[in-house]
């Protein structure tokens, strides 16, 4: 064997193990050890499935309270994960060491102990005995080495970290310290309740992320993976720089289903980065592209690397709600990465590859688009209303003629997708000179939208919840695993019914296992991070850490903001995306909101929990510990410090969209119309491509230093016009508190006051903060008062509160005997804030007209 195949024989086997290490379970051992590890893996898919189906309910057999099947989930995650993931890089990988079996059995009885003494527990509640307590210890330190096997040190380590600090309260030095926990407390609360290890983290893991990661492994499984990819290269992979495009958008696809950025880099870019190399990208910068677009896929709706479901329980929403929220964003940041790739291809003057898809002109393409764009819309017209009108006749019967019809639109793909040639999976490292026709392409893999439009449709228009929307679409996916090869065999006139369901059953088998063995890390993750959420509750030390940021940011906003976005990063590091979230948005986003408030910034929830979310996830790709960018390093032959550092270059849009959303929250379409949404999409896209042609120095020819500065400004400006605004025009005049009635009296009924009120805490310390307020209904500021639950003592010129309703809407704001009114905002008519784009779309054309006019002369010189 050469010396250059030797190396890239065990590169590749270097990836599979870092894939196999963070993702499922690297050991594969033969024999009956390894058909009982797929058994079992397939086992708890079976169970998820069942939990999550209305079949239990109707059957009166098989149900769980949520606590059961918290800890059975649990014990499954524990059990594959000592059997799945060696203790050392040393032990073997082809059988399971005596220990292990022993510390699998051991975890899995410590996880299932909640389920097995589910009745005795309810009867002592708070008061364990010795036995619960054994077992607790038992349970916390299997789990902590699970997730060290599993996840790698740093959850374990930070876990770890948090119990000791739990315990050692008392001798903690100067603001650390607290009245400590005994050892019976720390276990009851964090073993025998839903307060830690079994809280709302490893439920949210249990009842919808499970389902998401499996509907996602079936479909990769049916073949959806691999008709992405080619899609994507096929639509893209003949324009400047085309493969890191397609990557991109390949990407995108692929996230939208997966919860792993790591998995994600090597699916793709086992294809991509190799065809990016080729076109001219450096082994660096197609490892950045892919690491970018693969991290990005983890901000994506709908499954979010699962913390879309975590922030429905934690900020108190709905999913479509959340949905609705992360979308914009998310998007702006892909076409912004498409962008970016495109400048690079200007900047090197690369080209595509040879395209097999008959030339067309310019017109011919716009209106196939937009022929195909209409198509969809009235498509999805004629479904949505024309189901709203057959549901009243239907009734009951609705389900079963929805059912049907699906059946009848997925065999008609089939047909439609037997006229062409089936899609083969590519080697690697076969090189790719001429691309796969756009059409055939397309063609034969529509069947592979229909569950994702089952899933979006139970979500978004039957508002069902996640966990029963996930399992309709994944009933459907394997109705369609079983059936698509033998349909497609009859239309093909070669059909091998036995051979071809046998394929499908295997499909089916392999997609459990893969969904299953692909959880392992979330739900140890869920749990461990259960740890750190308990310890938080318990300890109080989410006031500590308030205190410090405040302390080191001296009150000022952005370097709060700074400070937090930068904690996010170090929490985030070596940790998976689910832990991560939890991890970060416990610690840090109630010190965004409190400290915010305290000096002026009141932001949504929502706001917060993307912001930390964010930047928890940049942690993949930021040296030194970013994964992806070893995972994305170790598939071009790169260096991944050098990888790392490109792919953060290539983020930074991502980087600066959650300060972009805090301090602009018509980003997150809230309180928007659906006009307004249009709008702000089309501007803030656009300002987004400028922030990137600003940072990367390109845009019609390459920028002077000051054209860069003035296009930085143009893309704040676009992005965040109230700053200029309140510059000229302040939104809120003050009002002197003892006028408060008055005001409220005075504004319009929509409108929002600012309230700054002085008080305690509610650990009696004196505090500062500021508050919005919804004007409430009524005719007169003192109806509005009493509307909103609210009783005053007005003397001199202070409001003190002297009285609240029980339940009002005062009580629900925050609002508390004695507290005192210090200073009212009341809103007032000025300009419209995007007066501002005006001028900054002016102040842009004149940067492209010169841009234009260099690029021209360039060219005029280079030809003579």
């Amino acid at each position: 064997m050469s010396e250059d195949n030797k190396r890239t024989s065990e590169s590749e086997v270097d990836l599979e193990d870092m894939v196999a290490s963070t993702d499922s379970g690297s050991r594969k051992p033969a024999g009956m050890p390894g058909k009982l590890l797929v058994s079992i893996a397939a086992a708890w898919s079976l169970f998820q499935l069942w939990i999550a189906s209305p079949i239990p309910f109707m059957l009166g057999f098989g149900v769980f309270s949520a606590t059961e099947s918290r800890s059975i989930h649990l014990a499954f995650a524990l059990f594959l994960a000592y059997m799945a993931y060696p203790a050392l890089k040393r032990s073997p990988r082809d059988r399971i060491p005596i220990q292990d079996w022993v510390l699998a059995a051991a975890a899995a009885f410590c996880g299932a102990y909640m389920f097995m003494f589910y009745e005795q527990l309810s009867q002592r509640p708070g008061a364990p005995i010795l036995q619960d307590v054994i077992i607790g210890v038992a349970g916390i330190l299997l789990l902590l080495e699970a997730t060290r096997r599993a996840l790698g040190p740093p959850l374990m380590i930070v876990a770890s970290v948090f119990l000791l600090y739990s315990l050692a309260g008392p001798w903690m030095p100067g603001i650390l310290s607290h009245g400590g926990v005994s050892l019976y407390g720390l276990i009851n609360h964090q073993w025998l309740t839903t307060q830690g290890v079994f809280g709302i983290a490893l439920g949210v893991s249990t009842s919808f992320v499970f389902l998401f990661v499996l509907f996602g492994a079936l479909l990769d499984k049916a073949g959806a993976g691999n008709y992405f990819i080619k899609v994507a290269f096929s639509l893209l992979g003949h324009y400047r720089g085309g493969p890191a495009k397609a990557a991109v958008v390949a990407s995108a696809m692929t996230g939208l289903i997966s919860g792993s950025s790591i998995a994600n880099v090597v699916t793709t870019g086992t294809f991509t980065v190799p065809m990016m190399k080729r076109v001219g990208f450096s082994a660096e910068k197609a490892g950045a592209v892919e690491v970018s677009s693969s991290v990005n896929g983890q901000i994506m709706p709908p499954v979010m690397g699962a913390a879309a479901f975590l922030m429905v329980e934690y900020v108190g929403i709905s999913y479509v709600e959340v949905i609705k929220h992360a979308f914009l964003p998310a998007l702006i940041s892909y076409i912004a990465l498409v962008y970016i790739v495109h400048l690079e291809a200007m900047k090197a003057n690369m080209q595509g590859l040879e395209s097999s898809n008959p030339p067309k002109p310019l017109v011919r393409k716009v209106i196939g688009f937009l022929g195909g764009l209409l198509l969809m819309m009235v498509t999805a017209l004629a479904v949505y209303y024309g189901l709203g009108w057959l549901k009243p006749v239907l009734g009951g019967a609705t389900p079963w003629v929805v059912a049907v019809g699906l059946t009848v639109i997925y065999i008609a793909l089939l047909k439609l997708a037997a006229g062409y040639p089936e899609l083969e999976l590519d080697d690697p490292d076969t090189p790719i000179y001429k691309l796969p026709e756009t059409r055939p392409t397309v063609l034969v893999g529509l069947q592979y939208i229909l569950p994702v439009i089952v899933l979006i449709w139970c979500l978004m228009v039957e508002r069902l919840s996640p966990g029963l929307s996930a399992f309709w679409a994944t009933v459907f996916m394997v109705f369609i695993i079983l059936t698509q090869r033998p349909i497609t065999s009859i239309f093909r006139n070669r059909s091998d019914m036995a051979a071809d369901l046998r394929e499908g059953v295997m499909d089916l088998w392999n997609g459990l296992v893969t969904g299953a063995r692909n959880m392992i890390g979330i739900g140890i993750a869920t749990a461990t991070a259960g740890i750190i959420v308990g310890a938080v509750s318990q300890t109080g030390v989410g006031l500590v850490l308030a205190e410090v940021v405040e302390t080191l940011a001296m009150g000022n906003l952005m370097l709060i903001l700074l400070l937090t976005a930068v904690l996010s990063l170090i929490l985030g590091m070596g940790l998976p995306t689910t832990a991560n979230y939890i991890v970060v948005s416990a610690l840090l986003a109630p010190v965004i909101v409190n400290l915010g408030a305290e000096n002026g910034l009141l932001v949504p929830l929502i706001a917060v929990h993307l912001f930390v979310f964010y930047f928890g996830i940049m942690a993949d790709v930021t040296p030194p510990v970013g994964l992806a960018s070893f995972a994305a390093a170790a598939v071009s032959g790169g260096d991944p410090i050098r990888t790392g550092f490109q792919a953060f270059y290539y983020s930074l849009r991502t980087a600066a969209l959650p300060f972009l959303f805090i301090f602009n929250t018509d980003l997150l379409l809230i309180d928007v119309s659906f006009l307004q949404g249009i709008v702000i999409f089309v501007v803030s896209t656009i300002a987004m491509l400028i922030f990137a042609a600003a940072t990367q120095g390109f845009m019609l020819a390459r920028n002077r230093w000051y054209e860069s500065i003035v296009l930085l400004l143009i893309a704040f400006t676009l992005f965040r016009p109230g700053f200029w605004m309140d510059m000229v025009h302040d939104p809120y005049e003050s009002v002197p508190p003892s006028q408060f009635v008055e005001a409220l009296g005075d504004v319009d009924e929509d409108a929002t006051m600012r309230l700054q009120i002085a008080g305690v805490d509610p650990y009696g310390e004196p505090m500062t903060t500021y508050m919005q307020l919804p004007v409430p209904e009524g005719e007169t500021g003192e109806e509005r008062l009493e509307n909103l639950g609210l009783e005053l003592l007005i003397e001199d010129d202070r409001a003190v509160v002297d009285m609240v309703a029980y339940g009002s809407q005062a009580a629900n704001m925050g609002f508390d005997f004695e507290q005192e009114i210090i200073e009212v905002l009341a809103p007032v008519d000025r300009w419209t804030k995007e007066l501002m784009w005006i001028p900054a779309f002016l102040v842009f054309g004149l940067i492209v007209v010169m841009q234009r006019r260099r690029r021209d002369r360039s060219a005029a010189t280079a030809s003579a």
